[in-house]
């Protein structure tokens, strides 16, 4: 059927599908087209594709490769790049039998599957909005993105997500049909189907059909929506084209020396989040990459286990995962004999020389490198699944120092990347020959960067503008004027700085910048970053200090994680180590709160001092703090979907103990003034 459909349309690849009228760089409406930001020459001025042509370019040439490996009872199954569009093509067939129309979305809910990969890509054929849903999101918000993006079809993984939707179902009027990908339906209902039955629903579709919309696709035009985890607020809908998916990928793959088929992947960040979306389904699809999926639980701890098995070559770890790893490989370093201890420190020192040196282009390989490579960073790599990795990126959040050098001293150097879903990913990429420690890279080719409003320290506002630039936010004109300014530069909201290389340096947030009631702006990240490190026992820490007279921290203590990924009472083993330096021998959290511990309140105090020592000025240094007696997950709401800090809601959920901070000050204040 394949060679078929591309003798009788050679448009279909080879020439550039026609571009969508439209005089407009940005749009809010579900129909409209826009104007690309297209230069006469250079990485701008690329044929605009659609998602349909990228893909059916990978098939003509790499039918046989595979493409997707799941495991299904035990056993990794594979699908080749030619099976997985044609499940594609019969997703698409079975979307339109069940009343698919034209720019409505399909509202997928569910951990990383090829179910998950396939559903997106049907539907994308199928001329709807692939809308990617949060597993963690409550009812309120499934039903906000279901209605939102006036989905006439919801993909759920399983019972508990199914549960969900029926609660809402009656409230949005545009569901036709709901399909379940995992496990046998526990109900019967004319618009409940398994997947085998919607694989089967569009069987009678012509390909005709299929192909008439395939089409009339246009580059220019929606076919994803990202729904922004929203901190403040309902999430609100990215809206990107064909292009800003085939444009980005090819263009920051360009950066990156990657091989056709040659590359592995394993996909376990959400797939709502605009970061897995673009590297594990789109960046596989631009060089035939293989995707291994990991399990659900793969945060809770199995992912190294997939890594060991599928020996990914590129890896994307949002700074959350490295921090675990560390973590975890720290607790075993400190059972290790002093021997093993003192080989360890020694091939560390050296594989951190090593990395410092080949980023400052010196490329000096230290006496002892290939012997410190045999005897630990082998082993390390092995250990994680990381032995065939050349690309380690991390991103969808800010990385401490402590973590990126830790990394580096074991030579496995992680690779920052900058950007947002309204810039379809990335912005920025560090590659394994141009990174720079604490930098997020250079831009993509063919976009431009912009600092507005810079201070004395040359720290502005990012603003970006290129092909990657989204078209606009979904029923939401007057947002998407906020976003996009008159001339099309998209406002980050993220502060950065450049050096005389080119490099960005993120520098805050323009939100999350604390302004003291003495009018001091100050950025919380660099602040909490320098505790955590002087501190070991801490987990998370915020700063407090917005509109109040001086600075104080919520902290949270290192705690093990149960199967659900909620922080439970019993200290992590780094934690443990900690406590025994001090002599303490408290195993849960709530016993160290509750005594208020001597020794461990004694040793973050000491922390803190060293952390204020470096403060840069006397505004900038913290008065006071308080453990609070869990940690901080995404379940409990405090973290986003990639464990981004969600710093409203955290203020929120602890105005009490936020007051007790503020309200003993105030006392004590009066008492020394009386």
């Amino acid at each position: 059927a394949l060679t078929k459909l591309t003798l009788t349309k050679p448009d279909r690849t080879n020439g550039p599908a026609p571009l969508a009228p439209a005089d407009e760089l940005w749009s809010s409406s579900r129909h409209k087209a826009v104007k690309l930001r297209m230069e006469g020459s250079g990485p701008a001025s690329e044929t605009p594709m659609t998602a349909h042509q990228l893909f059916l370019h990978t098939v003509e040439t790499y039918g046989d490769h595979p493409a997707l490996a799941s495991k299904k009872e035990g056993q990794w199954v594979t699908l080749t790049w030619r099976q997985y569009y044609e499940q594609c093509r019969a997703a698409a067939k079975s979307f339109l039998k069940l009343g698919l129309e034209r720019y409505h979305g399909v509202g997928i809910l569910g951990f990383n599957s090829p179910e998950w990969f396939i559903s997106n890509i049907g539907c994308i054929f199928a001329g709807g909005l692939a809308t990617g849903i949060y597993t963690t999101n409550s009812v309120e918000a499934c039903q906000h993105v279901a209605a939102n993006s006036e989905a006439n079809i919801l993909v759920v993984e399983n019972q508990k997500q199914l549960d969900k939707i029926l609660q809402v179902k009656d409230h949005l009027p545009h569901l036709k049909a709901i399909v379940q990908y995992k496990g046998e339906l526990q109900q019967k209902a004319p618009f409940l189907y398994t997947w085998a039955e919607f694989m089967k629903l569009g069987e009678e579709v012509p390909d005709e059909q299929l192909n008439a919309v395939i089409d009339s696709l246009r580059a220019n035009e929606c076919c994803t929506l990202i729904f922004t985890s929203g901190t403040t607020g309902n999430p609100k809908g990215v809206m990107l084209s064909h292009d800003n998916l085939t444009w980005t990928v090819r263009t920051a793959a360009s950066m990156l020396n990657l091989k056709y088929a040659e590359e592995v992947m394993v996909s376990y960040l959400p797939l709502s989040h605009v970061a897995a979306q673009l590297v594990d389904m789109w960046l596989c699809v631009c060089f035939a990459m293989t995707t291994y999926f990991a399990e659900p639980d793969a945060l809770k701890g199995s992912l190294v286990n997939t890594l060991k098995e599928a020996h990914p070559t590129c890896f994307l770890g949002v700074p959350r995962v490295w921090e675990k790893m560390q973590e975890k490989m720290k607790a075993v370093g400190a059972k290790a004999s002093p021997m093993r201890s003192t080989v360890a420190g020694w091939a560390k020192s050296i594989g951190l020389r090593y990395n410092y040196s080949v980023m400052n282009r010196e490329n000096q390989v230290p006496w002892g490198f290939t012997l410190a490579n045999n005897l630990v960073f082998k082993k390390v790599r092995e250990s994680l699944g990381l032995d065939r990795c050349k690309l380690c990126f991390t991103g969808a959040a800010p990385i401490t120092k402590d973590t990126l050098e830790y990394f580096m001293s074991l030579n496995i150097p992680l690779l920052e990347l900058y950007g947002m879903s309204e810039s379809s990913g990335p912005h920025t990429i560090s590659t394994d020959t141009y990174s720079q420690i604490s930098s997020c890279g250079k831009k993509i080719p063919g976009s431009k960067t912009k600092l507005e409003n810079p201070d004395e320290d040359g720290s502005g506002e990012i603003c970006m503008w290129g092909r990657h630039v989204f078209m606009g936010y979904l029923d939401m004109p007057d947002k998407t004027a906020e976003a996009l300014d008159q001339d099309g530069w998209l406002h980050s909201g993220d502060l950065g700085r450049h050096d005389q290389n080119d490099f960005l340096y993120i520098t805050g947030r323009i939100k999350e910048l604390i302004i003291t009631a003495g009018g001091e702006n100050i950025p919380p990240v660099p602040i909490e970053d320098s505790v955590k490190a002087e501190v070991p026992i801490i987990s998370n820490a915020m700063l407090i200090g917005d509109k109040l007279k001086f600075l104080s921290m919520l902290l949270t203590l290192k705690c093990v994680v149960d199967d659900n990924g909620e922080p439970t009472d019993e200290l992590s083993p780094e934690a443990l180590i900690f406590c025994q330096h001090h002599n303490v021998t408290a195993t849960k959290v709530s016993e160290i709160v509750a005594n208020k511990e001597p020794a461990i309140y004694n040793a973050i105090q000491e922390g803190m001092e060293r952390a204020n020592a470096r403060a840069t000025s006397n505004a900038q240094k913290i008065q006071k703090w308080t453990i609070l007696e869990r940690d901080f997950s995404v379940n409990g709401g405090e973290l986003g979907p990639t464990m981004k800090l969600r710093r409203p809601i955290v203020v929120k959920m602890y105005q009490e103990k936020i007051n007790e901070l503020y309200a003993v000050a105030t006392e004590t204040q009066q008492t020394v003034q009386h």
